[in-house]
């Protein structure tokens, strides 16, 4: 191989919005090398994956590390980027053998990915944040909430290696919260890791905002911000009803761009791709929690039409052509994605009516996974939501955009017919 030549990039398990780096890298010149986490992808992420795009693929968890390394290190990468939320910890473990002075703080590397550590590592910091404790013992916990004077209070529980959502469940008053906290130990998650703890945390109320940021030599770029419109029911925690880009000009973006940044500092991300998703209560701005990696679902290509740039690109940019990214962003067409969600199990039935929105005046893009007669669960995280579709919605003017979210809710109810009880 003559590196002096051919410059190579690593992408640790290039699924869901970590498929696009190889693409974007080849309109640079150069190849990427695909480290895999295990020898499949995650189900969950399976379809996104395309092994015809790397110009070699490893997988860790068949190599000796110590043979791993030194094969990365022979390309002379330019960088090594995690792919998704299952490659967090392999990447975090690697890049400061393979590519130490573009790596992140090694200490602080498990709170990247755990989110007991990752609220932890907050709170050390100093940086405000929702009073959380992750346990195996739910003795530990009932201590906890009475510590805490959060006995009969709003909770959440969840898993703390988890991703979109999964397993995250709201218990009302703290009642459910034995049944609950059984429900996720020692189980496996939608990725397959296992449950050895389950984090409990008071539940916050505000709105709940994602900040998507590209960092280099510890300085934080904000490349989005989007809010998050979900439905609070029995089915989950909260069911994604929608998800729209703010304008930089809103006044909370200062906010949350600012707090965002903390919080990356915490955690000490130097270089890389983060998807922070924050609360703003009345107290002000909570870390909900962090994925330090790209937005996933596709979303850097999506804020690319909304904003001309995005996550993946400031890194291409950045790591292949040395390009220092701006600050912040710029909008340059309103744009919302509106997410398909069933409230109960249903039968698909006129799906053709779906198919008829990209006729919409404001209709960008659109995902339809599901088929005519199909039976579908009641949405519940939002793996489920992806597994139904969504329609993504842009144009110059807002009115435009509210009046077509209205048809396509008009739409959803007569295509996903609910199952009666027996």
């Amino acid at each position: 191989m003559n590196t002096s030549i051919e410059r190579y990039a690593i992408i640790v398990d290039p699924y869901s919005s970590g498929s696009l780096f190889a693409a974007i890298f080849a309109q640079m010149g150069c190849k990427v090398i695909a480290v895999l986490s295990e020898p499949e992808p995650p189900d969950v992420y399976a379809a996104s994956y395309r092994p015809d795009d790397f110009a070699a693929i490893y997988v860790a968890a068949t190599e000796l590390q110590d043979s791993l390394i030194l094969q990365l290190r022979d390309y002379n990468p330019i960088c090594m980027l995690t792919g998704c939320e299952s490659g967090v910890e392999l990447a975090e473990k690697l890049a400061p053998l393979v590519v130490p002075e573009l790596s992140n703080d090694k200490e602080l590397a498990l709170a990247r990915r755990d989110k007991g550590l990752m609220g932890q590592a907050v709170i050390d910091a100093g940086v405000p944040m929702m009073r959380q404790i992750c346990s195996n013992d739910l003795s530990k916990v009932i201590t906890w909430l009475y510590q805490n004077e959060l006995v009969g209070n709003d909770l959440v529980v969840k898993p703390p290696k988890s991703a979109s959502t999964d397993g995250v469940k709201k218990i009302t008053k703290g009642e459910g919260l034995k049944e609950a906290f059984y429900n996720l130990l020692n189980h496996p998650n939608r990725l397959g890791i296992i449950n050895d703890r389950v984090l409990v945390q008071e539940y916050l109320s505000g709105t709940e905002y994602v900040v998507d940021t590209f960092s280099y030599k510890g300085i934080h770029t904000v490349c989005n911000i989007c809010k998050y419109i979900k439905l609070d029911n029995s089915n989950g925690m909260a069911i994604y009803d929608r998800m729209e880009w703010l304008s930089p000009d809103d006044p909370v973006v200062d906010v949350l761009a600012s707090y965002a940044k903390e919080v990356l500092n915490a955690l000490g991300i130097c270089f890389g791709n983060s998807h922070v998703e924050i609360m703003l209560t009345k107290n002000g701005p909570r870390l909900i929690e962090i994925g330090a990696r790209p937005h996933g679902g596709g979303h850097p290509r999506l804020c690319f039409i909304a904003t001309g740039d995005s996550q993946v690109h400031r890194s291409v940019r950045y790591f292949a052509q040395n390009i220092i990214p701006p600050p912040k962003y710029q909008l340059l067409k309103y744009m919302t994605v509106v997410f398909f969600h069933a409230m109960q199990e249903s039968v698909v039935t006129n799906i053709e009516r779906l198919h008829a929105l990209k006729d919409l005046p404001s209709f960008l893009d659109g995902n339809i996974h599901i088929r005519e007669k199909q039976t579908v669960p009641a949405t519940r995280d939002l793996f489920a939501t992806l597994a139904l579709g969504f329609i993504v919605l842009a144009s110059n003017d807002q009115a435009q955009i509210e009046h077509d979210i209205y048809i396509v809710r008009e739409v959803e109810a007569v295509v996903f017919l609910p199952i009666e009880d027996n």
